[in-house]
């Protein structure tokens, strides 16, 4: 265990005397220096005259709530960060005062180990707030580069991800198939106290059954057959820094017990082995199923949900955020024009008006599949309309075709009997262009040449419709 400064000074607050005196002497063994209260008036009034490095609260108090405490701390200028002790009756209290802004929880009983590890890490968050906070600001904003946006929707993610940067607790991402998940995770881990520890990613849904419990922590020589040397684990290979759990709602009953236990002593057993091994890893999962009805259908454990689901973050789909698409097309078409050594520097209006309509069902990922399929198949200053592969087209003409407006343009006109069977020239013209593109396979501008317009005018027509 890492030396600390004698001068880092913890807080210590438990009603119990025994229990409160044992954390002490754990930490000062460490190298803090530490005192301990048994209520929380007598926290606060020491807060008020000392801020201290980091704070160990207990969330039930014989005066008034841990939760009270960690308020009144987070309100200060150079606050501390605090660390939440809890028995299991108290959990859900716990996650609520992760969400206010507590950096960790641990649960009762816990390891020596597992309590100043946390501090430990706390002080080390603490330290680069206060030491580092413009370049950290600068980091956060490097990092968005790849989390680009400027919609409402986007800047409430931002600060989302602002706030649980500073803190251990887990973050559940959630959103549609594209909008960017494992990017999010990474951004938390850059922007936050582990940056320079390892990032981990394990996709549950691409790990076998059988194999996923010896990928997950590892296993010993000739645990099972085929195993002839030992292998770390994701658990202890992320230590100290970040495991993220791509498609969690995909992982079987059986190992999300396993990874609830982990998760609720920091300690786990490789394959094969009976020894307890210590780890210290932030989790950060993802899915783009609805995760509470996958608890209500009985597929993923109530209890894991609402342990990791401390900070949920829901990533909006892209047609739902409105100028971002060119913002990141934009950021992606230069990113991509480098790489590949073109010349491109911008999109057509026509281009831009088509992405901006566009429905995106692949969201970013198709985006940046687009774009690179322009670039590398072209190479021009300017993206244009003819450019676009012809699958997007074809999917933006079947989208306008299926709509109930078109729908009903297009059946045949009953003979005209009356001025309301006349049909609006603007509505022929229309079902004329969309019948000579599903005749040309979506290619609009071989449906063009056979109309006897140029592209740009079915596109600027598609564009009025």
């Amino acid at each position: 265990m890492n030396k600390v400064n004698h001068n880092t000074l913890v807080y210590v607050v438990e009603d119990s005397l025994s229990s409160g005196a044992l954390y002490c002497r754990q930490l000062e063994k460490a190298g803090f220096t530490t005192k301990h209260f048994i209520d929380g008036y007598s926290a606060l009034a020491a807060i008020q005259q000392h801020m201290p490095a980091v704070i160990v609260q207990d969330v039930k108090l014989p005066d008034i709530s841990g939760l009270d405490v960690l308020q009144f701390v987070k309100k200060l200028s150079s606050a501390a960060q605090v660390v939440i002790i809890t028995s299991d009756s108290s959990i859900d209290i716990a996650v609520e005062a992760m969400r206010l802004g507590g950096f960790d929880f641990i649960e009762k009983p816990f390891t020596a180990e597992r309590l100043v590890a946390s501090v430990i890490n706390a002080n080390k968050q603490n330290k680069e707030d206060q030491v580092t906070t413009n370049h950290k600001t600068e980091k956060l904003l490097l990092s968005k580069e790849n989390v680009v946006g400027e919609s409402l929707a986007m800047q409430t993610v931002f600060r989302l991800l602002h706030s649980a940067s500073r803190s251990k607790a887990s973050v559940f991402v959630t959103g549609e198939s594209g909008t960017g998940k494992e990017v999010c995770a990474q951004t938390l881990h850059n922007s936050g106290a582990r940056s320079q520890g390892p990032f981990i990613a394990i996709n549950c849904a691409a790990i076998p059954a059988e194999l996923f419990e010896s990928e997950f922590f590892g296993h010993v020589k000739g645990a099972f057959s085929g195993a002839l040397t030992e292998r770390k684990g994701a658990i202890e290979v992320a230590n100290g820094g970040t495991l993220f759990l791509d498609e969690i709602c995909e992982m079987a009953l059986s190992l999300q017990a396993k990874l609830l236990r982990f998760l609720q002593t920091g300690t786990f057993c490789k394959v094969g082995s009976n020894e307890l091994q210590q780890s210290d890893v932030r989790i950060i999962c993802a899915t783009n199923r609805n995760p509470s009805a996958e608890v209500g259908e009985g597929r993923f454990r109530e209890d894991l949900y609402y342990r990791l689901n401390v900070i949920p973050v829901k990533l909006p789909p892209l047609r739902e955020r409105g100028n971002d698409v060119l913002l990141l097309a934009k950021h992606i078409l230069q990113k991509k024009s480098v790489e590949n050594g073109k010349a491109f520097q911008q999109f057509s209006p026509e281009v831009e008006q088509f992405f901006l309509n566009y429905d995106w069902p692949g969201n970013i990922r198709e985006l940046q599949n687009t774009i690179e399929n322009i670039v590398v198949m072209h190479d021009e200053a300017v993206v244009s309309m003819s450019m676009l592969p012809s699958n997007v087209v074809k999917h933006q003409y079947d989208t306008l075709k299926n709509t109930p407006a078109n729908q009903t343009s297009q059946n045949p006109p009953n003979p005209v009997h009356s001025h309301r069977d006349i049909v609006p020239l603007w509505i022929v013209e229309k079902n004329t262009i969309l019948s000579a593109i599903a005749s040309c396979d979506g290619n609009i501008p071989l449906a063009a040449a056979y109309l006897g317009v140029s592209a740009s005018t079915i596109y600027r027509k598609m564009k009025a419709w």
